[in-house]
């Protein structure tokens, strides 16, 4: 519980109405989820505008009310606070709520479109090896210490985000990592918490569904870095041509880390194989079970940060030399006739990219690369014919296939993928909309050496069609189908 007075005494407000200090049970952005002695925030969403369900939030025991509009109708004894804008100040009631956690720990956020989850995780593993107290918040799961909590956002609302790093402080963490998605700064879901260190992976064409343009999608990235305190680090990916650009206003301390330009932190791959690479690291070679390019970089990010962080580097590379793959990200295993299997995460065509051009440096040519690859409905479509592109050039094989349809026709998002396969490679391709059937359909075409990516999807055990998540899971699948085909 705390008092009201504590938790607006760092928020300006425009006006207030009935406003008497009060005890607080907790903070609700969902009406329906409102209790006895709760302060609801009316939020004006994209979808819906919080302001409709004050009434709601009362009948079910708030309190208190903060909103951007006053009701016409005011209950004598309910509070209502009128600030100018309810999003922005979630963040900064809840960090006073659960007594500033962040104030406690060393949050370190990750942002950029590919590699947040990969570099987040193996933060949360490396420093965890070091035998500190970590906490993880990803698109994966949310880990507190040795606890997992399941994952619903990239990046949660604020008040769930402040509760986890409560959770997290209580038990002793000394560290979180976190990925900061363009969604949640626009949002200012990140409002109210004191960020140590920001890293930037790289940015492409996506959620633009979303932002609109490109521009503005590069912005909200970008608004992540302005707002860091003179005592944060924030190290870029300078091959990036965007990298740069996310460091122009900051007032942290500025690093770079690069594979291919001069940079503070530089890294250079000696050997790749699929089941790992010998990289070169600031003059220092270590063997990792990470593969592709794109795990350089994510594994550059990591010493780079540790290294700010002052961990020593010959600790730096052992750590990260004992570090395991993350789920769905690149995940590789081979079947009893010799198929390999590579299920990855890729949904955008920067990160399908990456990943064909690491398969292609490593494999000899002689084996057959089915990709097997769908888009997401209600989704950016401009990625669609991109990535059909992508796959037939870089592919031996296509398979387009259902990712997550949502609330779309999945044979028409195929239609629209389609459109992006050059003439010359049509007889690439084969369109199967059954995500299982199309799975099968290409391990039962492969041959022993060949290889298999089924991409899309990675850690995901769902599929999600007309607002239903049903239980799919691409490793499982494969791994079933494999067994049927070896009896």
């Amino acid at each position: 519980m705390k008092n009201l007075y504590q938790l607006i005494e760092t928020i300006s407000y425009i006006k207030s109405e009935n406003l008497s200090d009060k005890s607080i049970r907790g903070l609700e952005i969902d009406s329906r989820k409102v209790e006895k002695d709760d302060v609801f925030f009316a939020i004006k969403g994209v979808a819906t505008d919080g302001h409709q369900f004050i009434n709601t939030a009362i009948e079910n025991g708030a309190t208190c009310i903060i909103c951007e509009e006053i009701p016409e109708q005011l209950h004598s004894e309910v509070s209502y606070i009128v600030v100018e804008n309810a999003q922005k100040t979630v963040g900064i009631v809840a960090a006073n709520f659960y007594n500033h956690p962040t104030k406690n720990l060393k949050l370190i956020g990750i942002t950029g479109t590919n590699g947040k989850t990969t570099t987040t995780t193996l933060l949360h593993d490396f420093f965890s090896k070091l035998g500190y107290k970590c906490a993880l918040i990803s698109t994966v799961e949310n880990r507190i210490h040795t606890e997992i909590i399941p994952s619903t956002h990239t990046t949660p609302d604020p008040i769930s985000l402040n509760s986890l790093l409560s959770q997290a402080v209580e038990i002793g963490c000394e560290y979180a990592f976190m990925e900061v998605s363009s969604h949640g700064i626009h949002q200012y879901r990140l409002e109210g918490l004191e960020f140590t260190a920001a890293g930037f992976t790289n940015i492409t064409h996506d959620h633009l569904d979303y932002h609109g343009t490109f521009l503005e999608y590069i912005k909200a990235k970008k608004k992540f870095f302005d707002e860091l305190p003179k005592s944060a680090f924030a190290i870029t990916n300078i091959d990036d041509k965007n990298g740069m650009v996310m460091l122009q206003n900051t007032e942290a301390k500025k690093f770079s880390y690069a594979l291919k330009t001069s940079a503070d932190f530089k890294a250079k791959i000696v050997e790749s194989r699929m089941d790992g690479m010998l990289l070169h690291i600031q003059n220092k070679e270590f063997w990792t079970s990470l593969s592709g390019e794109f795990n350089a970089y994510n594994l550059l990010l990591v010493y780079a940060i540790a290294s700010v962080l002052n961990v020593e580097e010959e600790q730096i590379l052992l750590t990260l030399s004992k570090i395991d793959k993350v789920k769905g990200r690149f995940e590789t295993f081979t079947s009893e006739s010799g198929i390999t299997v590579i299920v990855d995460y890729a949904h955008t065509p920067d990160a399908l990219e990456n990943v064909l051009d690491s398969i292609n440096r490593i494999r000899t040519q002689n084996e057959t690369l089915y990709t097997i690859f769908g888009c997401g409905g209600n989704r950016d479509k401009e990625k669609r014919p991109e990535m059909a592109k992508i796959a037939a050039l870089k592919s031996d094989k296509v398979v387009l296939t259902s990712d997550n349809p949502r609330n779309e026709n999945p044979q028409d998002i195929i239609s629209e993928i389609e459109k992006g396969i050059p003439a010359q490679f049509y007889h690439k391709s084969i369109s199967i909309a059954d995500r299982r059937e199309a799975i099968k359909y290409a391990l039962q075409s492969a041959k022993p050496k060949d290889i298999v990516v089924i991409a899309g999807k990675g850690h995901e055990n769902y599929q999600e069609i007309q607002g239903i998540k049903h239980h799919f899971d691409d490793k499982e699948v494969a791994l079933e189908i494999l067994q049927k085909l070896n009896k």
